[in-house]
């Protein structure tokens, strides 16, 4: 393999010859080889993104020249393409701050800097990777800012699978609106309900979770770019921030403002915990929801077997016909691991000392992990785990009419305490709760048909007084 050979302030050292990255890089390589887990596009972009702007404000203010800053652009702008996504070869688990990357980054658009000005990988007299690449910048303030903007890139993504979940939820609640089942409290019996409004329920957690989200992300708006090494804006212009920020509003399309305090958006990170408890509590969410869904699906022959979810795959190597709900249960796995990751974050947020946090690196990665991975569980959920989804009504029908929770009805005619005795006698005689009634003659057929009907018992009313 041909090589070259890059010099540092730690002295000189052979780099692969087509490498677009340098000497910095190199050296990261070898002294994180931990998981072999590489940076993710979104994050590649989103600093490329600021690279290119920076290059664009500091040539406009006259700070570098346009040959070299229009090269820097161009060369950014392939980045954020993704046409060099093989060149980030930095670990996730790096130096702290994500010093490693950065130069990684500042590396590969440098050098294929160079090459659209038709020199060589390496020539950094023509483009330099520190000198004009990063000039006004510092990983201090380029990192948490490619952090904000990598989430808010990746965010639509992760709404639009949940919001087709909660579509498709709300659809079957609308399918099952007339199936009658037996409502469960502590795993036993309660009052009747439908399997429609279980579902619809579920339809407006999914909701309330993507509105979660939406609200945990506006503080991410807010960047602190130009804060330099410290917050002071060292080396930078006085335009330069604002500048940037309008021309990072234009690549995201979306409203950005500077920080109003550089030294608290480089110094915190609560923005990213605020923002990685929302996914928690959309991972729990699911995660009970995914559980109901298995829980209801049980059986078919000794569970609940309320409803069928779609068969995806056998589900036994040695059990002939078997049949698991597989994606609930995928669905599971991945809330465990977004759990988990919020955990990680929580420890890294509170990690940080005076002007830096430096464990950044292992905050993003695991939010866009998170991120990623909920949006990709979610959508092949709702595609293979929800949308074909049917209701065995008959066994819904059955259990409603041995429901104790019917006896409920009775409190307002003829009390909680004999309410209860014609619950226990139906428990010892195995009668049915509306057979007892009859039998004993606590009410007629006719107000028994009329207080007992599926509509009275699953929306708000008081039997008798209607």
């Amino acid at each position: 393999m041909q090589t070259r050979m890059e010099k540092d302030s730690l002295g000189v050292k052979q780099v692969p010859g087509d490498a677009y990255y340098g000497i910095q890089t190199a050296r990261a390589v070898e002294n994180f080889p931990i998981s072999g887990l590489r940076a993710r596009p979104n994050f590649i972009w989103a600093i490329s993104a600021i690279k290119s702007a920076a290059a664009a404000v500091n040539q406009d203010l006259g700070l570098i020249n346009a040959e070299t800053g229009e090269a820097i652009v161009k060369a950014a702008t392939e980045v954020m393409q993704g046409k060099f996504n093989d060149q980030f070869v930095v670990d996730v688990y790096q130096a702290g701050a994500g010093t490693s990357f950065h130069m990684n980054a500042n590396e590969v658009i440098a050098n294929r800097a160079i090459e659209l000005l038709g020199g060589q990988k390496g020539e950094y007299k023509l483009v330099h990777p520190n000198d004009h690449v990063n000039f006004g910048q510092s990983t201090n303030d380029v990192f948490p800012t490619a952090m904000r903007l990598a989430v808010l890139r990746t965010l639509p993504t992760l709404v639009k699978s949940l919001y087709i979940l909660s579509q498709e939820l709300a659809n079957k609640g609308r399918e099952f609106a007339g199936v009658i089942k037996s409502g469960r409290t502590h795993l036993q019996d309660a009052v009747p309900v439908t399997l429609g409004q279980e579902f619809e329920a579920w339809s407006v957690t999914v909701n309330r979770c993507i509105h979660s989200l939406k609200t945990a992300s506006d503080e991410l708006k807010e960047l602190g770019i130009g804060g330099s090494a410290a917050g002071t804006g060292m080396n930078t212009h006085p335009e330069y921030r604002h500048k940037v920020v309008n021309i990072l509003s234009q690549y995201l399309h979306t409203d950005l403002k500077a920080s109003g305090n550089l030294f608290e958006a480089m110094q915190s990170m609560r923005p990213f915990g605020k923002f990685s408890a929302a996914l928690r509590e959309t991972a729990l969410e699911l995660t009970r929801i995914a559980n109901d869904l298995r829980l209801l699906s049980s059986g078919p022959n000794t569970g609940l077997n309320e409803i069928v979810l779609p068969p995806v795959q056998p589900g036994s190597s040695i059990m002939p016909g078997k049949v698991n709900p597989v994606m609930a249960e995928m669905l599971n796995m991945v809330c465990f691991q977004v759990t988990g990751n919020d955990t990680t974050v929580s420890m890294a947020v509170q990690a940080g000392q005076l002007e830096l946090n430096v464990m950044m690196p292992v905050i993003i990665h695991n939010i866009l992990t998170s991120m990623d991975i909920l949006a990709n569980a979610v959508t092949v959920f709702t595609e293979r785990g929800i949308t074909g989804i049917k209701a065995n009504a008959d066994v819904n029908k059955n259990f409603f009419e041995k429901s104790l929770g019917l006896a409920t009805v009775l409190n307002v005619i003829i009390g909680y305490e004999k309410a209860a005795e014609v619950m226990k006698k139906s428990l010892k005689t195995g009668k049915t709760v509306l057979q007892v009634i009859e039998e004993d003659k606590i009410l007629t057929p006719e107000q028994i048909k009329k207080l007992f009907s599926a509509e009275k018992l699953t929306h708000p009313g008081v039997p008798g007084l209607e």
